[in-house]
């Protein structure tokens, strides 16, 4: 559906847009699992479908206009990403994204993902419940995004400063650990979810909080920056796990996430559900084939940690990766 939206765009935003559906479609693959979480309520299944594939989409279409067009204006990505907000809140205007930006003729494609999430949100019976707290995990990806597309040491002076004034909702995190929980929409589609139950109780919006930030985020995209390794060093592109003063320190930082994201999962309603998207971003991305050379036996301590229960999630995603949907 979107690839075909997107081919109405102009040569240069719909390179963009397509690239960042063909490359990274196992995104939208993985984020779906959250449409299977509430038990019971089949009848917003498939609304939360395609809520949660149309953000997705959004973000790896405007993660492609920031990574490789060379654009470095802060207020630029800003406006770009507005449409992320726009998503989730009708009272933002969803209209003139790609202000100051190069190109602007998307044949209406970022509006129209916008005003998917929209709807698909107001159909949530709960939405409203958890919208303040999406937001406010939607400016921390915002603000990751721009801070990140600045250059050489300015970049790490920008990411150090913004971890520092952020420090009591992450105290025990690095700065690159802080940034790459920040840059994970699994926290927003999990409270998708919460809002399609019946019943939303506080103290389960604050309990998901604290066990998804910074720990599953902050799991999530470590090991997507762990296995584009390369990739991101090809492009000079910012690599978070680059930081670690040395592959040991690395292992044991991501071995001590991962626990803390087994441990405060534990604790959730539904806890079988949420454990198991942990172990599920442990096969998904440590069969990938880029773990390779010296970095499989770091890939391996890792799945090791997370048995007995990630065999049979790295068969189920050796299938999915046989097939070409992974």
């Amino acid at each position: 559906m979107w690839a075909g939206r997107a081919k109405s765009a102009g040569s240069e935003l719909c390179e963009q847009a397509l690239a960042s559906i063909c490359r990274k479609r196992f995104h939208c693959l993985g984020g779906s699992v959250y449409s299977l979480w509430p038990k019971g309520q089949s009848a917003y299944r498939s609304g939360l479908l395609r809520l949660i594939v149309a953000f997705q989409t959004m973000s790896d279409y405007l993660d492609n206009l920031c990574d490789r067009t060379g654009v470095l204006d802060d207020s630029v990505l800003r406006r770009l990403h507005a449409s992320m907000l726009a998503a989730l809140d009708s009272g933002v205007e969803a209209s003139g994204f790609y202000e100051g930006y190069p190109w602007n003729d998307d044949g209406g494609y970022l509006r129209a993902l916008v005003l998917t999430c929209r709807r698909e949100t107001a159909a949530l019976p709960h939405f409203p419940v958890v919208r303040d707290q999406a937001i406010d995990l939607i400016r921390l990806y915002i603000d990751l995004q721009v801070h990140k597309h600045t250059q050489g040491l300015e970049r790490v002076r920008r990411l150090s400063s913004w971890h520092r004034a952020h420090l009591t909702s992450a105290p025990e995190t690095y700065w690159w650990e802080f940034a790459a929980a920040a840059g994970s929409t699994l926290g927003v589609f999990a409270l998708f979810a919460m809002a399609s139950q019946r019943h939303v109780k506080p103290q389960d919006i604050c309990a998901l909080l604290d066990a998804y930030f910074p720990y599953v985020t902050g799991l999530h995209i470590l090991l997507d920056y762990f296995i584009d390794q390369e990739e991101d060093a090809g492009w000079h592109d910012l690599n978070l796990v680059s930081y670690y003063p040395d592959p040991d320190q690395r292992k044991q930082r991501m071995q001590g996430i991962l626990k803390a994201a087994l441990e405060w999962t534990r604790g959730l309603p539904d806890a079988g559900f949420h454990q198991g998207v942990v172990l599920g971003l442990l096969a998904m991305y440590l069969t990938d084939p880029k773990v390779a050379g010296d970095r499989q036996p770091e890939g391996h301590s890792l799945l090791r940690t997370g048995a007995p229960y990630t065999a049979l999630m790295r068969f189920l995603c050796g299938r999915l990766r046989k097939s070409g949907r992974l």
